[in-house]
């Protein structure tokens, strides 16, 4: 069985810990956060600060990682702490997830149970694709986004770098969400929305550009 090392230890990583268990294809060997000072073990798991990641690395070739931080900013900002070579980031997948055959998704990504994931759809690297939402046909997710529960992005939707789609929110086909943007939850976004934005509502307006 493959080794992984999981980066954060808060909720967000307690589900992608359940998504590792669920796999059946990666055996967790340490969980790295921060709040821990020294390295320990517990039931055959390491537990210690982040900083032990380039230890870990060089021990061992084929170990993989997966940072399981919720904030798409701190993901970017761990992930370029940690230096590694994109190939070392696991790409985790729920079994009940449906992927098209012609989907592309990034390393560092994970796709939550009863997501769909439809034909030639490209999800970019560190992506979050949360429980049960819907990437229609060709749609194209930049790397760091986040796209919440039940969300539902129609076909030909393009999301940029590191923004998240609330929970619920329905984005209709064609639109373009700009980078470091938010969609709030249950909105229905029927206009592109510029980078840096904030929109809210059905239809969204924009309450921050």
């Amino acid at each position: 069985m493959n080794q992984i090392v999981v980066i954060g230890e808060g909720g967000h990583s307690k589900v992608i810990q359940d998504i590792i268990t669920a796999m059946g294809t990666y055996k967790i060997i340490a969980i790295l956060d921060d709040k821990y000072k020294d390295i320990q073990e517990r039931d055959g798991v390491l537990y210690g600060p982040i900083s032990a990641v380039s230890n870990l690395a060089n021990e061992d070739e084929s170990v993989k990682f997966i940072v399981a931080i919720g904030s798409n900013q701190v993901r970017l900002e761990i992930v370029k702490r940690l230096r590694l070579q994109k190939e070392r980031f696991a790409t985790l997948i729920h079994p009940s997830a449906i992927i098209s055959p012609s989907a592309r998704i990034g390393e560092g990504t994970v796709v939550m149970p009863n997501c769909v994931v439809n034909a030639n759809a490209e999800i970019g690297r560190h992506v979050i694709i949360n429980t049960g939402s819907i990437i229609e046909h060709d749609n194209h997710i930049s790397d760091y986004a986040h796209i919440s529960p039940n969300a539902t992005l129609t076909g030909n939707v393009s999301v940029g770098e590191g923004t998240h789609i609330g929970a619920s929110a329905t984005v209709i086909p064609g639109i373009k969400i700009g980078e470091w943007s938010i969609v709030g939850a249950g909105s229905t976004v029927i206009r592109d929305i510029p980078p840096f934005s904030k929109a809210v509502g059905s239809p969204t307006r924009l309450i921050k550009y």
